[in-house]
């Protein structure tokens, strides 16, 4: 498995993706402010990796701040959480890893700061664990929905590399190739950091599953001649009814799996479904920097001084979506109905 996030020597360490796939090196992150910084540079990136990478920054800063006063020391996590919260606006798995964290320290004002910074820690270690238990159960559950000999497009990466192992979307390709079946990918580019083509193909290349690259631009001819039979991709927030915000270009996807008559299928965990968003209307999409659409690393193809528009998501309507695969189960239209299953106690709304 594919290691993202790891805890070593009283730090956290993230692998570095903007560096994949030429070089695989980890970024050593010593306090929160440093962690903030990788998620809003996009050392570490996908909405649950974010999320781990949260819940590791305020332990970090706990380890920091141990030998403060119980005052000193409540203060700097909340400062913490502050600055960690505004690294990027529109992964909910980031607001949801905090307020996982801010329970633990509020539940834990008794005690010292070494003692609350060990019991953070324990719980980042925790969200960890379950994030990899969790997309272990979501490949589970959405394997049967791949028929054998398919073949896949996905968008960006919802890999191992965008969780803390496994992946969403990747997640259910790796379940379906271990059950027995034989399927193929194709990875689409996603300009305009080439998620898909640096980290997706790199992913199915290491674990052997064949896989061909091609532009954005090429999904809907390749639907129209017949060489697509199901669309996965993964999710950064799902709102109350459905609709998700996914990584740009997400939409467009959909809109043509639509006209082709070809399933389009959501992978995330609950973590990602946020109640409190009406609709994809009131998502904030984050807007980034000019530079990112200008040219890629050192190379530049445009004119100097260009205008550039750069949303980093996309909303796709929840009527073009198939299925929302998840650890607890299979939710399928209408999602209202299915939603409310899926967060009761005891059901697997499939």
């Amino acid at each position: 498995m594919i290691e993202t996030i790891r805890w070593r020597d009283d730090a956290v360490e993230l692998l570095d993706q903007r560096a994949l796939p030429a070089t695989k090196s980890f970024v050593r992150c010593e306090n929160a402010t440093q962690v903030a910084d990788a998620i809003r540079n996009m050392t570490v990136r996908g909405a649950p990796a974010i999320g781990v990478a949260a819940a590791y920054g305020i332990a970090v800063e706990a380890h920091a701040q141990r030998g403060s006063s119980r005052s000193d020391f409540d203060s700097a996590i909340q400062n913490a959480l502050n600055t960690l919260a505004e690294s990027r606006p529109t992964a909910v798995n980031l607001f949801w890893a905090l307020d996982k964290m801010r329970i633990v320290l509020r539940q834990q004002g008794h005690l010292n700061s070494s003692a609350t910074a060990e019991l953070l820690l324990k719980h980042a270690i925790e969200i960890h664990g379950d994030d990899i238990k969790t997309n272990l159960q979501l490949g589970d559950n959405g394997a049967p929905l791949i028929p054998d000999g398919a073949r896949v497009l996905t968008h960006c990466n919802a890999g191992a590399l965008a969780t803390a192992g496994h992946g969403t979307a990747l997640g259910i390709i790796r379940s379906a190739k271990a059950s027995g079946k034989t399927l193929s990918v194709f990875a689409d580019e996603t300009r305009p950091l080439l998620q898909g083509a640096r980290l997706t193909a790199w992913e199915l290349m290491t674990d052997n599953i064949p896989v061909t690259l091609i532009t954005d631009s090429m999904s809907g001819h390749l639907m129209s001649k017949g060489e697509i039979d199901l669309v996965i991709v993964g999710a950064d927030r799902v709102a109350a009814n459905g609709d998700v915000a996914n990584k740009i270009g997400t939409y467009m996807v959909a809109v043509l799996a639509k006209r082709h008559n070809i399933p389009f299928l959501v992978a995330c965990p609950i973590s990602t479904v946020d109640l409190e968003t009406p609709s994809g209307k009131e998502i904030v999409i984050e807007e980034r920097g000019g530079n990112e659409i200008r040219g890629f690393g050192t190379v530049r193809w445009c004119p100097e001084g260009v205008l550039v528009r750069n949303p980093a998501f996309d909303v796709t309507p929840a009527e073009l979506i198939t299925a929302w695969v998840t650890e607890l189960g299979v939710v399928r239209q209408p999602f209202a109905q299915g939603l409310s299953l899926l967060f009761s106690s005891n059901s697997n709304p499939t």
